[in-house]
């Protein structure tokens, strides 16, 4: 699962998804309403529910740099509205390897740790985290409050709490390339495998970085 919130921070969003469909991870989407305002406010798109296969196509092959990537295969991408509390992932009984969200808003992370299921996102989390199975949140704010703080203890103690801090140390020379360095630290808090940090030339050559 991949629940992207109303954080400023949509191109970490499109680098997991990419990086995910380049392992060949089937995709279940959830894009709050919230996050679709900030996609059109960051990239001029506009995610549809009606359009989302020829939004999401068009968001993930723009990248902020001129370069890869190119065509997306979005075969393995199940997308599912936010208000749709119905949904099949809403349940535990929907198999799912774990939930990732990518960014993560402050709202979205006192909604998940006080358990609201506001929206399916939310709820998708809450069934992640009763499920036992693996939540990875990739933080966008600044500065954080002491309440926003004990909020991520909170989830750390109960999956992983990646803050999305790009890193300047493995020679970076573009902002894609920065936002492939967070993305690739939330793939790997996921234990998904990846090539996000030697995509680009001159980039580190381990695909990790510890």
């Amino acid at each position: 699962m991949v629940g992207v919130s109303g954080a400023s921070g949509t191109p970490y969003a499109a680098a997991v998804l990419r990086g995910l469909l380049a392992a060949g991870e089937a995709v279940d989407l959830v894009v709050s309403r919230a996050a679709r305002l900030t996609v059109l406010d960051e990239t001029g798109i506009s995610f549809r529910d009606a359009h989302w296969q020829s939004d999401l196509r068009e968001w993930l092959e723009r990248p902020l740099d001129a370069g890869p990537p190119g065509p997306v295969e979005l075969e393995p991408v199940r997308y599912w509205p936010a208000g749709d509390l119905a949904a099949g992932p809403s349940s535990g009984s929907y198999p799912a390897k774990g939930m990732l969200v990518v960014p993560c808003s402050t709202a979205s992370v006192a909604g998940i740790a006080l358990g609201l299921s506001k929206d399916l996102l939310q709820r998708c989390a809450s069934v992640t985290l009763k499920e036992r199975r693996p939540l990875v949140v990739c933080v966008r704010e600044a500065p954080l409050s002491g309440q926003t703080l004990r909020q991520l203890v909170a989830l750390d103690e109960a999956g992983a709490v990646v803050p999305a801090s790009p890193g300047f140390y493995a020679g970076t020379r573009s902002a894609q390339q920065l936002v492939d360095f967070v993305a690739g630290r939330v793939l790997d808090a996921a234990g998904v495998p990846h090539r996000l940090y030697r995509r680009w030339e001159g980039e580190l050559g381990t695909g990790r970085v510890e």
